[in-house]
């Protein structure tokens, strides 16, 4: 299969504008007799959900959570990019443009990132019409903010918790349609399956989480915004309930996945403190606008303090190793999240991590309080400072943080194109969901700014070129590839139930999660790959003949939940570990261990590689097939990354 990108023609500048007046439109008449099914109701989902009933068709969001507002989007704390130039210092669309295909290590399509940043400028136009709190400076103008991989202020926020405001402003714009009755909200409700007719898209079915029921929903086309697949490593920031399933069942129907190894571990999250753990906290990049990183210079200096015979605070400046600052002079502490995680790597393997396990880096307020005053830095970070004290009993105005790097986002995922459809015709996939704008590595503070970009600017035209060209007649939930459809969810769930055996879900995703993290995380070779594979592959077998579901489907059952997401994770870690293991360089985030530069860093190949990886579902049983789809850059010159 061809992979047809359907990128405009024409000048980067102006794509966007000429593909929103050339594609098809539905009337305002027309538009009331296309349904739309919405899954998840985070940032993307939540606001394509309430654009899309703004215009006139009939809308249902399905999220698993018992209310929009409990979606993952609620965890992201540092701030939104837009290229609004507020602090007057040099920031542009196009700067913005430049900065993510630059910080993606060159792995994402131009066309995609420069429409992102056009209508970045428009969300916060958007967010603060509908009251998001967005801090801003003593005139009132709105506050920005720096992030790694940007020597610009672009960052809007709203203290530490900008992704649990902009999600009330998605949530009030939605439940204002669902009062009005075009959207109809289904809480507790999780996706099993897609349904094809005739090739199309056309409905989902779901499971009642509360009482088991399968059940079946028509629709003319299907959004799925349902996030990203980090918990694939069992110990991540995601929220425990985040999960692959709905994009996974997507795929094994003829959505190419794309570029699923492309997983970002963030720099800055508290460190793994045991095996009783089930989730990792993340601690926002914003403080490392004010915190410095830094270790002991010598590993005799960290041997002294794991062993708690010298304290932290006495170590003097001379005997500490600014290690980000010295390396990278001209971005600092503000490099992007894959380099400094990976250097946080290498101090820690060097043994001069700061914690038990040495496996931690110091991140350091006592300069910026000295100069700014405790109350400075409490107005900007208060909350975060507080979480961090309540999970880790250290007060972080007195002692520094102690963080690692710990699996955060996915820039994998469903294969779109320039209209977020998938390979499925009439199936769509927006923010975290799909692959296309983050390229290797995301910047930090773009998550939002997709997920928004893609609900509120991009599917209200872009749906409607496809709707426009379909027929508005509605196929009933009894049609025969419904019946068929609740029949395999059925069956499989029982299954599931069948097998009776003697481990825990639990034990199969936590032995899954170390070998993701082992083998295919930080840092890759190919035989670590190979292991992982055939380790992927014998855990599987013994899921399917060993696993223990409690209980029955007709009844409120996490077991079953748990294990069913488990196993479509099972499948997807020998995927991503295929891919890694097909991509022989490294860039942003996949860092190969066989292909990095004299001083460490990334060494793409851009001769060989510089294409999107689409992963195609063959079968039950059989190796899934590469499809290429190829990365063509006029407006930037691909270049050796450098943040020096």
């Amino acid at each position: 299969m061809i992979l047809d990108s359907k990128i405009p023609e024409g000048p980067l500048a102006e794509k966007w504008t000429n593909h929103k007046f050339n594609i098809k439109l539905v009337n305002p008449a027309n538009k009331r007799k296309y349904d739309v099914i919405v899954v998840g109701t985070g940032l993307a989902g939540a606001s394509a959900a309430a654009s899309l009933a703004e215009l006139g068709y009939n809308v249902k969001a399905f999220c698993f959570q018992d209310s929009p507002r409990r979606a993952h989007s609620i965890a992201a704390q540092g701030g939104i990019n837009a290229a609004k130039n507020y602090q007057n210092d040099g920031d542009s669309v196009y700067r913005l443009f430049y900065d993510t295909i630059k910080g993606g290590d060159y792995r994402a399509r131009e066309g995609n990132v420069y429409r992102l940043a056009q209508v970045s400028v428009n969300i916060i136009d958007q967010c603060v019409a509908q009251g998001v709190p967005f801090a801003r400076e003593y005139g009132g103008l709105l506050a920005n903010r720096s992030f790694g991989g940007a020597q610009v202020s672009r960052t809007f926020y709203a203290k530490g918790q900008t992704g649990q405001q902009l999600l009330l402003g998605a949530y009030s714009a939605l439940s204002r349609q669902v009062a009005n009755g075009k959207v109809k909200l289904y809480p507790r409700t999780e996706m099993m399956d897609v349904v094809m007719v005739d090739g199309k898209a056309r409905g989902i079915v779901t499971r009642n989480l509360v009482t088991g029921a399968i059940e079946s929903h028509s629709a003319h086309a299907v959004l799925l915004c349902t996030g990203g697949y980090g918990n694939v490593f069992f110990l991540s920031t995601n929220a425990m309930g985040s999960n692959v399933t709905a994009a996974w069942r997507a795929h094994k129907k003829g959505a190419y996945f794309a570029n699923p190894s492309f997983t970002q571990i963030h720099p800055t999250c508290i460190p793994v403190s045991g095996d009783h753990q089930s989730k990792l906290t993340l601690m926002s990049e914003s403080l490392r606008n004010d915190g410095r990183v830094w270790v002991p210079a010598t590993v005799e200096t960290a041997e002294k303090l794991r062993k708690g015979q010298i304290k932290v605070n006495d170590i003097k400046e001379e005997d500490r190793d600014y290690y980000l600052e010295r390396k990278y002079p001209s971005f600092g502490n503000l490099v992007p999240r894959d380099v400094a995680s990976r250097n946080a790597k290498y101090v820690c393997d060097e043994g001069r991590g700061v914690n038990e396990t040495g496996e931690a880096v110091f991140l350091d307020f006592r300069d910026a309080i000295k100069r700014d005053g405790e109350d400075i830095i409490k107005a900007k970070y208060g909350n975060l400072f507080d979480m961090y004290q309540q999970i880790t009993g250290d007060n972080p105005y007195q002692v520094p943080m102690m963080i690692y790097p710990a699996v955060h986002y996915t820039m994998g995922g469903l294969w779109v194109d320039y209209n977020l459809m998938t390979t499925i015709p009439g199936l769509y996939a927006l923010g975290e969901a799909n692959f296309s704008d983050h390229g290797a590595n995301r910047l930090g503070a773009s998550a939002l700014m997709q997920g928004l970009a893609d609900g509120y600017f991009v599917i209200p035209y872009t749906i409607g070129d496809y709707l426009a060209q379909n027929s508005n007649e509605r196929i009933p939930t009894d049609h025969p590839e419904f019946k068929k459809a609740e029949v395999e969810v059925s069956e499989r769930l029982q299954k599931l139930l069948n097998i009776k055996g003697e481990k825990t879900v639990d034990f199969f995703h936590k032995k899954l999660g170390k070998i993701m993290w082992d083998y295919c995380g930080m840092a890759r070779t190919e035989e670590g790959l190979t292991k992982a594979k055939a380790m992927i592959k014998e855990l599987k077998k013994e899921f399917w003949s060993n696993v223990n579901v409690l209980g029955a489907n007709e009844e409120l059952n996490q077991s079953l939940e748990k294990a069913n997401r488990v196993a479509d994770f099972l499948e997807l870690g020998e995927l991503m570990v295929d891919d890694a293991l097909s991509r022989n360089e490294s860039c942003g985030g996949h860092f190969r261990e066989e292909y990095q530069t004299p001083e460490g860093e990334a060494l793409r190949d851009d001769e060989n590689f510089a294409f999107v990886s689409a992963w195609k579902f063959l079968g039950e049983g059989q190796e899934e097939e590469l499809n290429k789809e190829p990365l063509v850059f006029e407006n930037v010159k691909l270049t050796q990354r450098s943040y020096k």
